[in-house]
């Protein structure tokens, strides 16, 4: 999976052809979160909420 970017630990990675709704995964150490990236909402998954709050201010 291509990583977009990385920052505090969390790496942010989006497949080209991945299933609706249009989404991007974040992973911190052994977490991953399915984030929309209409909404932000975290729509699989979970995050710490202090890396969930690194990835909402830099969206």
């Amino acid at each position: 999976m291509p990583e977009l970017c990385r920052f505090y630990g969390v790496r942010i990675k989006m497949y080209c052809d991945d299933h609706n709704p249009p989404h991007f995964h974040a992973e911190y150490g052994g977490d991953e979160a399915l984030i929309s990236i209409d909404t932000l909402d975290v729509i699989a998954g979970e995050l710490p909420s202090r890396a969930l709050g690194l990835v909402y201010e830099n969206a």
